[in-house]
């Protein structure tokens, strides 16, 4: 016959209700009869319903990915699918499970909040990217509901977030390449409304500063998503402008669409740098180099520092940094 948690009870000498405090991990609980209660269950060989604790709980141990609604096909861009990984890496270690929602619009992505929220189908949301005037945090504020951001929000203090530093890795890679001679660099990027667009064009416009080069808009592009289209689009509009020595992009299918226009119409010879180190960028001919942000890393922290928040414990940091490192190809 199956063990039932009374078995496990009466196995501990404890009653049932507080096997199932020991199962939710209730701080109230001493270590002592913590301690009884899981002897008695790997005696009895005892398997927890999850279902049922769940419902004890009144938890789903679900957590709610929005995948942004700007991305026509985000599974296409390795980004996204390492971030997803590195979330599900944690959340799988500490039983958690993911439900995603593709959103076709913003009006769509506010209906799965509401969804996600309103009908208890997740304990927390992971948001893949922050925007100015974000309403989609704006409401998860109001609501209270927990939630955490990858990539730094604008209200930095009482949001969960996790980012890199995207101003300072572009300035580092812009200063570089002018110190090494260039003075003509390109820059190409997608949805100037996100924090992470305009933090990487900050940054390549702090560095011409610190460097004495006039800013020219006419070396700036942006484009409408993060794909070889933009990139395309990009390099047509700057190249017949400007001769340019460098292009940075900030996205590896943004400069593999630079690197497609270049070798169909003879504009080689271009230094070219795209942001996420991600696989795609290593097998274009030539390789392109990149910033590598570590995308599985940030989706890791996110994922924890929501589960901790989700499971009441004391967490120091309401954000991380994560790290970047220039990988320089051909």
């Amino acid at each position: 016959m199956k063990v039932t948690i009374r078995d496990v009870a009466k196995e501990a000498g404890v009653s049932p209700s507080t096997v199932s405090r020991v199962l939710s991990n209730n701080e109230r609980i001493s270590q002592e009869t913590k301690q009884k209660v899981k002897e008695a269950i790997k005696k009895l060989n005892f398997k927890p319903n999850a279902i049922a604790r769940s419902l004890a709980n009144n938890k789903t141990q679900t957590l709610g990915i929005i995948l942004p609604n700007e991305i026509e096909n985000t599974f296409a861009n390795p980004f996204f699918i390492q971030v997803m990984q590195g979330i599900s890496l944690y959340a799988t270690q500490h039983h958690y499970y993911l439900m995603y929602a593709v959103a076709k619009d913003k009006k769509d992505e506010l209906k799965y909040v509401k969804d996600f929220t309103l009908n208890g189908r997740v304990d927390g949301i992971v948001i893949l990217k922050a925007e100015s005037q974000d309403h989609t945090i704006e409401l998860l504020k109001e609501m209270t509901f927990p939630f955490v951001v990858i990539g730094h929000p604008e209200d930095t203090d009482t949001i969960l977030w996790v980012d890199n530093d995207n101003e300072s890795a572009t300035y580092q890679v812009v200063d570089e390449l002018i110190k090494s001679g260039h003075k003509h660099i390109g820059f190409i990027g997608a949805k100037i409304d996100w924090v992470v667009s305009k933090d990487r064009l900050e940054g390549y416009k702090k560095a011409l500063r610190d460097n004495q080069i006039v800013y020219d808009e006419a070396l700036v592009y942006h484009g409408t998503g993060f794909d070889e289209r933009t990139g395309e689009e990009g390099a047509k509009v700057l190249l017949s402008k400007k001769e340019l020595t460098a292009i940075l992009t900030t996205d590896d299918l943004i400069a593999v669409g630079v690197n497609l226009y270049c070798n169909e119409n003879g504009k080689d010879g271009k230094v070219l740098i795209g942001f996420n180190n991600t696989v795609i960028g290593q097998y274009q001919n030539p390789p392109i180099s990149s910033i590598d942000i570590q995308a599985v890393k940030l989706g890791w922290y996110a994922s924890k520092l929501l589960i901790n928040q989700l499971e009441g414990k004391e967490q120091k940091n309401k954000h991380y940094i994560v790290e970047t490192e220039w990988i320089k190809r051909k």
